[in-house]
């Protein structure tokens, strides 16, 4: 009989918890085409990504003090983990990989960065000793492929090692963001996690930038957009609050819920959601060999969840 429910439960968040998945990949999608607007009006990567993550940082404050309902010991108890989610899968992952794009080509550095569900892979089996079936390598080589084509790298770009450097720092604090949001045994809820991690990444960014290692410059000019001009605090709103807040709590709860194997590889739906919204806010259109990277990346997202152990709970993290 308990086998019986932990498949129901099993079932059922895997049915919940794709939907959300994919909703946090396209709400963190759409911080990119935000972000360019910004970067094109003046602003540096670093001052977009650090007002991005303040303002989610303030707008989940809040909500994350309730969610504790006054349990602080569950902070002091997680007060590693927190740590590690604020300074690698926030603050790590984006510093690095504006580092990267800085001395290397900006595809390359974001494929690089997303090989991160591979080093799950990696992880889980090493950690855990779970090894990856020959269906999840296969899903992972068909979704690698289908970044090549849509990152549109397959004509050649020009190697920085030091870049290469950086975006392997990013693709480990991305790693990292599926691991521990995967974990669901910490009595700390989501909320609270998310909540706790963006504003010790916030003021890591902060210090960062600070002490001059991550550039920040801003202007309060208009952005312009392909529907047209916007005040600066539209675009930062939209990151801060959308991109952010909401993506890194449903991305959370998801994780949660699929594990962090399935949700790294359903995470991947990211890079289609960022092409979605480049075309809807900056008018850039992919081209025929870009669709077919996208057709790829879900077929190997499908391929990937039939390689999963069908008695795997993915409420249980790692």
């Amino acid at each position: 009989m308990s086998t019986v429910t932990n498949d129901t439960r099993t079932r059922t968040g895997v049915r919940l918890g794709l939907p959300l998945a994919l909703a946090a990949a396209f709400a963190f999608g759409m911080s990119g085409a935000w972000a360019r607007g910004l970067i094109d009006a003046g602003w540096t990567p670093g001052a977009a990504v650090t007002a991005r993550i303040w303002v989610a940082a303030l707008v989940l404050l809040v909500p994350t003090i309730i969610s504790l309902r006054g349990r602080w010991r569950l902070l002091r108890r997680n007060l590693g983990m927190i740590a590690a989610y604020g300074l690698l899968a926030v603050t790590a992952t984006q510093l690095f990989y504006f580092q990267a794009v800085a001395v290397m080509d900006v595809g390359l550095a974001l494929l690089i960065e997303y090989t991160a569900p591979v080093a799950v892979i990696l992880w889980l089996w090493l950690r855990r000793g779970e090894r990856p079936s020959r269906r999840s390598i296969l899903g992972a080589a068909i979704a690698f492929v289908g970044l090549v084509l849509m990152l549109d790298i397959v004509t050649g770009a020009d190697v920085n090692v030091a870049g290469v450097l950086w975006a392997l720092g990013a693709m480990i604090g991305a790693a990292s963001y599926f691991v521990l949001s995967a974990k669901a045994d910490t009595g700390l809820p989501p909320l609270a996690l998310a909540g706790t991690g963006l504003l010790l990444g916030a003021l890591g960014l902060t210090v960062a930038g600070a002490v001059g290692i991550l550039p920040i410059a801003w202007t309060t000019d208009d952005v312009a957009y392909r529907f047209g001009s916007v005040p600066w605090f539209v675009p930062v709103l939209a990151m801060g609050v959308l991109a952010t807040a909401v993506a890194y709590l449903l991305g959370i709860a998801s994780t949660r819920m699929l594990g962090s194997r399935l949700a790294s590889f359903v995470a991947l739906a990211e890079v289609v959601a960022a092409l979605l919204f480049g075309w809807l806010l900056l008018g850039q259109l992919p081209d025929l060999l870009q669709g077919l990277g996208g057709a790829l990346v879900l077929a190997g997202v499908v391929v990937v969840k039939l390689g999963e152990p069908a008695s795997a709970d993915p409420a249980v993290g790692p």
